[in-house]
């Protein structure tokens, strides 16, 4: 019997990549799982084609999932891919440019036909000639393999070729020594009215696995250890999804109904269908005609006493920005996610970018101030959800959340938090019975108005787009009325400096370099700020989780450094930000690619300033 040799690795970066409808999202959920189970840290890149019914095998419809698992704590989902697993030539042709040198390719030899090479634009079989001569290439012939394992079952070819994705994960999970018992018993329940799909499934997955173990072509397996993550319970969670419970939780924590409004667009859809799994819970979801009607049935809803959301991608915060102009002044709670991708317009649907700040902090008529909040992995979405609700209710107004593509649909291990600990949600609707109504009286520590729930005795008021007196709500036309509003809503905003915490430096307080960061370029950011300080560079990491109002103690901060370095998907809107407020030269590290920072990109930049 042959006896193969265990390697131990620290960490391994795995992109799988196929057609469209070669399951690789799938795929790549169920290694997920599985690594999650296993106790490793991870993170995830799904990376979805934009056209929705590409041409089979053409490089516009390779669909693409990454995953970093780790024995130590990691950010992001690696920047050079260590090994590339490819269902087509398509996919090859997409993806090799990504693979370190040395790296490994298993590829699905029965796909490379003469048709698909063309289709995807090689001139040659790259797998026969010297294309891929510097990596470590397992050519093997899933298709046939599959074929002849199911062939006793009489399903159709089709049927029989989108099994495919089992035998890779089988071969994956020998070669990292991951159990293939929850994920068949997954399949079990997936497929549970077709008995026939289970069987195909299952035996595709332990074909894959049984060819790693028996076949000599692999000497060597691998071994990543669990990581030492702090004791809890964990699961894995995307961040549109704890977006969803971050609002449902301060639902049930402020004895609140909530009502999401939406319209479907990528990548927010997900959150309107979490939501509407939720009727139990009081929970009502809307999918509105479109984001105009989405948006004002919101408003509506927050007139009337819920805890109203809506969410949505650029394009769609576009069209909702005069009705976010109503709520703000109507001064009524409204929680709006903006969940960025790639434009201008309809861009690349798909693909990441945080260019939408300046939108959510300017992007109405007038003076319409909001406060803008911006998680930094998929896990504090949830607590950014929570957050932004929490200060909506407590100060009666609009709260932009800006997420973006990468959170949305990346992944990683959450610890499920202690409800009991979180920031309780205090706020009270207007009572009757205590004089005239005065609609805009206002605390005099938030600068809040009253809440007055439509039909509620001796509450009447007026509700509206024109501008209101102060104090009684009546339309009014006078001039320093309406200075003092304006004056009054940006008070507001600019008071919720008092909930902000201390900023953390990851690093030194004082030094070299300051690399300041805000979203999802978090992971790349202290990767590489982690990289250097273990070389004995002056180095540090402040990232901010407020971009409107700013933390009170940043521009303290931002004097105590050299340079400061700001890494943004977008041309440079924080730096603009940064370098108006504070008056200090920080320098914007820019790019708009659809794809998430490298840990080399900034790695190199701060290597230029040193």
């Amino acid at each position: 019997m042959l006896t193969k040799d265990v390697k131990s690795l620290e960490s391994v970066v795995i992109r799988f990549a196929g057609d469209s409808g070669d399951g690789m999202q799938l795929m790549g959920d169920r290694f997920t799982s599985t690594a999650a189970l296993v106790g490793n840290d991870l993170v995830t890149f799904p990376d979805f084609p934009a056209e929705i019914r590409a041409p089979a095998g053409s490089l516009a419809g390779v669909s693409a999932f990454q995953i970093q698992f780790s024995s130590k704590d990691i950010f992001t989902p690696g920047d050079q891919v260590d090994v590339l697993v490819v269902m087509n030539p398509a996919a090859l042709k997409v993806h090799l440019a990504d693979l370190r040198p040395g790296g490994m390719i298993i590829a699905n030899d029965s796909s490379f036909t003469t048709k698909n090479l063309r289709m995807a634009g090689w001139e040659s079989n790259p797998l026969e000639d010297d294309t891929v001569a510097q990596f470590r290439l397992y050519n093997i012939e899933i298709s046939r393999l599959i074929a002849k394992a199911v062939e006793d079952i009489g399903l159709p070819a089709k049927t029989v070729a989108r099994t495919k994705n089992m035998f890779a994960l089988g071969l994956l999970y020998w070669m990292y020594g991951r159990p293939i018992e929850p994920t068949a018993k997954w399949l079990k329940e997936k497929f549970k009215s077709r008995p026939e799909l289970v069987e195909a499934n299952t035996r595709a997955l332990k074909a894959g696995y049984n060819f790693g173990d028996i076949t000599e072509i692999f000497a060597t397996s691998y071994q990543v250890d669990p990581a030492p993550l702090e004791p809890g319970t964990y699961r894995n969670i995307t961040g549109n999804y704890a977006l969803g419970l971050g609002l449902l939780t301060a639902s049930q924590k402020g004895d609140i109904p909530l009502f999401m409004a939406g319209y479907p667009i990528t990548p927010a859809s997900d959150i309107l269908h979490q939501l509407s799994y939720y009727k139990n819970f009081d929970v009502k979801s809307f999918q509105a005609e479109d984001e105009i009607a989405g948006i004002g049935a919101a408003v509506g809803a927050a007139f009337a006493g819920n805890l109203a959301v809506t969410a949505s991608s650029g394009p769609g915060i576009a069209l909702k920005g005069e009705a976010i102009g109503l709520a703000v002044i109507t001064e009524l709670p409204l929680i709006i996610l903006s969940i960025q991708r790639a434009g201008p317009s309809t861009g690349m649907p798909t693909k990441v970018e945080q260019a939408d700040l300046f939108q959510a902090m300017y992007g109405r008529n007038s003076e319409s101030p909001l406060p803008v909040l911006a998680p930094a992995t998929p896990g504090e979405c949830f607590y950014i959800a929570y957050e932004a609700c929490r200060i909506a209710l407590k100060y009666m107004t609009p709260v932009f959340v800006l997420s973006d593509s990468f959170l949305a649909s990346g992944a990683e291990p959450w610890q499920i938090p202690n409800l009991e600990e979180l920031t309780p949600i205090d706020f009270e609707y207007e009572k009757s019975g205590n004089g005239p109504f005065q609609p805009y009286a206002r605390d005099q520590k938030t600068l809040a108005r009253a809440w007055a729930i439509p039909g509620t005795p001796e509450l009447e008021h007026r509700i509206g787009g024109l501008e209101k007196e102060n104090i009684t709500g009546n339309v009014s036309y006078d001039a320093d009325n309406h200075d003092l509003m304006v004056r009054l809503r940006e008070q507001k905003v600019a008071g919720m400096v008092r909930e902000i915490s201390p900023t953390e430096i990851y690093g030194d307080t004082t030094g070299d370099v300051l690399v300041l960061g805000w979203g999802s370029t978090f992971g790349a950011i202290r990767t590489a700020v982690e990289s250097l300080r273990s070389e004995k560079l002056a180095v540090s990491h402040a990232h901010i989780r407020w971009m409107n109002p700013l933390p009170p103690d940043l521009g303290e901060i931002l004097l105590k450094y050299q340079k400061i370095l700001i890494p943004e998907m977008n041309l440079g809107q924080l730096s603009k930000l940064v370098r108006a407020e504070y008056l200090v030269d920080a320098e914007g590290l820019n790019i708009v690619r659809g794809r998430p920072f490298r840990e080399s990109h900034i790695t190199e930049k701060i290597r230029e300033f040193l």
